[in-house]
C-alpha cells in the first residue's frame, strides 16, 4: 500500500475542510474529522489495521468512510477528494489556516468578491475592498493581513514531530551505506526545538565524505543534492526542506556533534571557554596550539573545558555554560512521570475508553491516568453533558476493580467562559478528583481580559491545572495575549498547577517561561492532551520542553504517586 497513516489523515481532514466550505452537513464533517484523528492515532501500520479489521471495528469509521480509507492506502486517490477538489478552489482550504478567518467568512469572502487565494485575499485587505463587507473593517483587514503575514512565516519552518521523523527516515537510510559507522541527528531537533528550519545529520565515516554523498542520491525522499564542499551537503528532501549532512571521522566526532547541535550562543560560549583553557575551538576540531585534541565523543569536549556534559536540549545560549560549572541538580527524565494526565476518551473526541487508554499506560510503565473529558461547552469537540457523567464515572469505577494497583482518576477539563467562571456549577466540579481548566474560545480578547479571565478561574477552589495557557497552535495560531508574570503570582498563591501540554502542534506553556514559574513558586504538570492510545508518546515532547526548561523532577507535579497527586488537588478545596 502507498499511503501511510500520517497521508491518509491529512486527506480525511482536507475532505472534512473541503465538505465544511461546501455547506456539507456539520455531522458528516465531524465524522471526517474524527476519522482522521482515529486513523492518524491507529497503534501500528494502517495496512494491518485494515486487513486484520481493527479499523473497520473501531468507532466512528463506518462503511462509508472505510472505503475511502482503503482507497486512499491502495492508490493515494479518492473519488470523494477528488469531486471536491473539483468544487473547492484550493486556495479556499488554506485560506482556513488564517487565524480568525472561519468558513462563513471565508464564503463571504468568495461569493462576494471572487476571492478564491490568499494573494487575491490579501491584494483586497491592502486595497480596502475587503473592509467594505458586511462584518469586515479596517480591524478585521489587519488581522487577516497579520495572520497571512504569520502563515508565510510558519511556512519555513516544520513541527518538530514532523522533523524528527524526516531526520530518522535519512538517519536509517545512511546507516545502511557501506563505511558508516554511525549517523546522528544534529541541530534543532536534536536540541528539541518546538519548530525546525532546517535538518542538521552528522554522519561517521571511515570512507570519504565523497561517497557517503554519492550514496545520498539514492536515499528514498531526498530529491537533490543542492550543493556540498569536502565535508558538508546540503540536500532537499520531500516536500523541498533542506537537510544538511556533515561527514566526520570517529577521532573529531565530539566537536563537530556539538558545533552542529548549536545553538551559536552556546557554542560562543565554548568558544569563550577553550579561549580561557589555552584552547581552540574551531574547523570542526579542538586545538592546543597546534596540535590537534582528539575528542571522540562530546563528554571528552566538555570535560576539555572543565564542565560536565550539558544536555542538548539546554544548548540555547542561555548561561548554561556558567550555571553548569557551579553544578545544577539533574533535568527531569521520561521515566520519572508516574502519572499520564489530560487525556479525551469516547465522552468527549477521542476515541477510545477510559479502560483502553488505561491498559496502553499501564504498558507504558505508568501508575495512574487522569482522564479529562471535554465539558459540555465544547460542542466542537462532544463536551460531556452532566447527565452523562455517572454513567462515565461508573465505568471508571468498574475498570479500577479490574487494573490491579493501577488507577483511574476522574478529571473534567472543563471550559474558562468569557467571564472567567468554569463551565460546570461547583455542587458538579466537587464530584471530580481534579479539574483542569482551560481557555478554548473568545480568543480575542485584549490582554487586561483575557488575564483577568485566566486570574478568576483560577481563584475556584476546584482548579487543579491551567491547561494549555498561552493558547498557541504552533505554525497555525499565535498566543493570545496574557500577562504571565500576573498568572504566577496567582498560580503560586492558590496553588494551582500550569501545564505543559505535550501534543506537538502546542507545547504549551513554552519552554522559555518555565524558569520564571518555576522560580515564583508555580508547580507544572506535563499533559499528554491523548485522544488515543496513539497520543502517549506526546510525553517525550513534554518531557524535553520540562527539560528545556531547566526543571527537574521535583518541579513536576505528575512525577508524584497517585497519593501524592490527589493531595495537591484537594488541598486547594481546604485553602
Amino acid at each position: 500500500m502507498r499511503a501511510d497513516k500520517a497521508a491518509v489523515a491529512q486527506a480525511l481532514d482536507q475532505i472534512a475542510s473541503m465538505m465544511q466550505l461546501v455547506g456539507e452537513n456539520p455531522f458528516r464533517v465531524r465524522a471526517f474529522q474524527t476519522a482522521a484523528r482515529t486513523v492518524s492515532g491507529l497503534h501500528g501500520e494502517l495496512t494491518a489495521a485494515l486487513s486484520d479489521g481493527t479499523l473497520a471495528s473501531t468507532r466512528g469509521i463506518g462503511p462509508a468512510i472505510l472505503k475511502i480509507v482503503n482507497d486512499l492506502a491502495e492508490t493515494g486517490r479518492s473519488a470523494v477528494l477528488d469531486d471536491l477538489r473539483g468544487q473547492v478552489a484550493p486556495g479556499l482550504v488554506e485560506m482556513l489556516a488564517i487565524s480568525g478567518l472561519g468558513i462563513a467568512k471565508i464564503r463571504q469572502i468568495h461569493d462576494r468578491l471572487d476571492i478564491d487565494s490568499i494573494p487575491e485575499l490579501e491584494a483586497a485587505a491592502k486595497s480596502g475592498r475587503l473592509a467594505e463587507l458586511p462584518g469586515f473593517g479596517p480591524k478585521t483587514c489587519e488581522n487577516i493581513l497579520k495572520g497571512i503575514a504569520y502563515l508565510r512565516r510558519a511556512s519555513e519552518y516544520r513541527l518538530c514531530h514532523h522533523a524528527r521523523d524526516e531526520a530518522d527516515r535519512i538517519i536509517e537510510a545512511l546507516r545502511a551505506v557501506s563505511g558508516v559507522v554511525d549517523v546522528m541527528a544534529a541541530g534543532e531537533v536534536r536540541r528539541w526545538m518546538e519548530v525546525v528550519r532546517e535538518l542538521v545529520i552528522v554522519v561517521v565515516a571511515e570512507v570519504p565524505p565523497s561517497d557517503v554523498f554519492v550514496a545520498l542520491g539514492a536515499v528514498p525522499g531526498i530529491s537533490e543534492i543542492a550543493e556540498h564542499d569536502e565535508r558538508v551537503a546540503t540536500v532537499r528532501v520531500a516536500g523541498g526542506a533542506t537537510a544538511r549532512v556533515i561527514v566526520t571521522t570517529a577521532a573529531n566526532v565530539g566537536v563537530v556533534l556539538i558545533q552542529a547541535t548549536g545553538s551559536e550562543g552556546h557554542i560562543a560560549e565554548l568558544v569563550t571557554l577553550a579561549d580561557i583553557h589555552g584552547l581552540t575551538l574551531r574547523g570542526g576540531a579542538l586545538w592546543r596550539g597546534s596540535a590537534f585534541v582528539p575528542t571522540p565523543d562530546e563528554p571528552t569536549v566538555y570535560q576539555q573545558l572543565h564542565l560536565p556534559c550539558i544536555p542538548p536540549e539546554l544548548r540555547e545560549g542561555n548561561g548554561e555554560t556558567k550555571r553548569y560549572a557551579e553544578g545544577v541538580p539533574p533535568l527531569v527524565g521520561g521515566a520519572d512521570v508516574v502519572g499520564l494526565l489530560h487525556c479525551h476518551t469516547r465522552y468527549s473526541d477521542g476515541t477510545t475508553t477510559a479502560e483502553e487508554l488505561a491498559l496502553a499506560c499501564r504498558d507504558a510503565n505508568y501508575r495512574y491516568l487522569g482522564i479529562t473529558d471535554h465539558s459540555q461547552s465544547a460542542a466542537y469537540a462532544g463536551g460531556i453533558r452532566v447527565e452523562d457523567l455517572p454513567r462515565q464515572w461508573d465505568e471508571i469505577d468498574d475498570a479500577n476493580t479490574r487494573l490491579g494497583t493501577f488507577r483511574i482518576l476522574k478529571g473534567i477539563e472543563a471550559d474558562i467562559l468569557p467571564d472567567g467562571r468554569l463551565d460546570y456549577e461547583e455542587d458538579v466540579l466537587a464530584r471530580f478528583d481534579f479539574v483542569i481548566a482551560s481557555v478554548h474560545s473568545r480568543f480575542g480578547l485584549d490582554r487586561d481580559g483575557m488575564t483577568a479571565r485566566v486570574l478568576a478561574a483560577l481563584d475556584s477552589p476546584y482548579v487543579t491545572i491551567l491547561g494549555h495557557p498561552s493558547g498557541r497552535l504552533l505554525l497555525s495560531r499565535d498566543p493570545y495575549p496574557l500577562d504571565f508574570e500576573a498568572i504566577f503570582v496567582r498560580a503560586a498563591e492558590v496553588g494551582v498547577a500550569i501545564e505543559i501540554n505535550a501534543d506537538p502542534h502546542r507545547l504549551d506553556l513554552d519552554w522559555r517561561l518555565l524558569g520564571q514559574a518555576r522560580e515564583m513558586g508555580v508547580m507544572i504538570s506535563i499533559g499528554a492532551d491523548a485522544h488515543s492510545p496513539a497520543g502517549l508518546a506526546h510525553m517525550e515532547y513534554g518531557v524535553a520542553m520540562a527539560r528545556k526548561g531547566g526543571l527537574g523532577s521535583a518541579d513536576i507535579l505528575n512525577t508524584r504517586s497517585v497519593d501524592g497527586f490527589l493531595e495537591f488537588a484537594r488541598s486547594r478545596r481546604h485553602r
